[in-house]
């Protein structure tokens, strides 16, 4: 969801000729835990990754009724149940490029995960951009967020994946969807991470889109993931408007539990401040938060953290990438 003012007007044209939106507090000190500060190095490495694993091209569906994906399968897979990550960019961009640009799959090789990356096709949106907009694509067992289940159990049913620790996570217009799937699929992702996103159901059709993505929409509480969720945003950008983060925020969190508040610097970068928000009942430990939202002060519309090898990155702020993976391992689905 990359979107320029000269993209915006593209877009718009676009729909207007075709007429088809498609195309168109201080809380308990004992929550707080110590942030490392980071300053990712921008890798120059090409898309593949160099380490022992393999990033395989694969197909979902028909051809008509189907996506194609990128799959790195780490060389460290022993033959135990994994942890598999799905990971949507944003448009504009395609796996390769969003793999590049948030080094995820070198994380994925150090600790042995599975990491998916499914393609939006050009004939769906011109622009790459998932439909996250659109009331067909916000459902269970319907548009595209049928088609990432789809990919997403495919690969369980193809490499030994964990069930317990499947996640979902996002750039601008998949982080948008990345909100829709934690809300659909509450059974299948175990949390879910957001950067630069919108929340679930904010908009329906490409004009109230842009209208969110301009000032922030108007979120339903309790219509949001019912997992637990990672957000990041930046307060500087002028692509997604911040205030979306804060709207996404409360759908998923409401008044529940308590609050922690910890800020810091990425040395030679960007500021942070992370926010904890705890489930009702849990006592004080990352365990029990169910909210976990990062604001970059003084960044834009990018991945934090990511690599200059791709596109829509932003290498001084907090490592977005080892953050998710730390919040997702933290979060296993738990049954009883």
């Amino acid at each position: 969801m990359h979107f320029t003012k000269t993209l915006i007007t593209k877009v718009l044209d676009e729909a207007a000729s075709l007429a088809h939106p498609r195309i168109l507090a201080g809380a308990a000190a004992k929550l707080q835990r110590l942030l490392r500060d980071r300053v990712p190095e921008p890798a120059q490495a090409a898309p593949a990754p160099t380490q022992a694993g393999q990033f395989l091209a694969r197909h979902y569906g028909t051809e008509a009724a189907g996506r194609d994906y990128k799959l790195y399968v780490p060389g460290r897979l022993t033959g135990r149940p994994a942890p598999l990550l799905v990971m949507l960019h944003g448009c504009l961009q395609n796996p390769d490029d969003f793999a590049a640009g948030t080094r995820m799959n070198e994380l994925a090789e150090a600790q042995g995960i599975l990491v998916a990356y499914p393609a939006q096709s050009g004939r769906a949106n011109p622009q790459k951009c998932w439909n996250w907009f659109n009331p067909a694509d916000q459902a269970r067992d319907a548009g595209e967020p049928a088609l990432i289940a789809g990919i997403t159990r495919q690969v369980m049913d193809d490499f030994p994946v964990d069930p317990a620790r499947v996640y979902v996570a996002g750039l601008s217009a998949g982080g948008a969807t990345a909100s829709v799937m934690g809300a659909a699929y509450p059974d299948l992702y175990a949390a879910i991470g957001v950067h630069s996103g919108l929340a679930c159901g904010v908009a329906h059709d490409l004009g109230s889109a842009l209208a969110a993505m301009r000032q922030g929409g108007v979120a339903t509480p309790g219509a949001g993931p019912r997992v637990p969720a990672i957000v990041f945003h930046a307060d500087r950008d002028t692509t997604v408007h911040p205030r979306n983060a804060d709207q996404m925020v409360a759908q998923m969190a409401g008044a529940r539990g308590e609050v922690a508040t910890e800020s810091g610097q990425v040395a030679g970068g960007h500021s942070w401040t992370r926010t904890l928000h705890q489930a009702s009942g849990h006592e004080a430990s990352d365990a029990g938060v169910v909210v976990e939202q990062w604001v970059v002060h003084g960044g834009g519309h990018a991945w934090s953290g990511g690599s200059k090898a791709g596109s829509f990155t932003d290498p001084l702020g907090p490592d977005a990438s080892r953050e998710m993976l730390r919040f997702f391992l933290d979060h296993p689905r738990r049954t009883g």
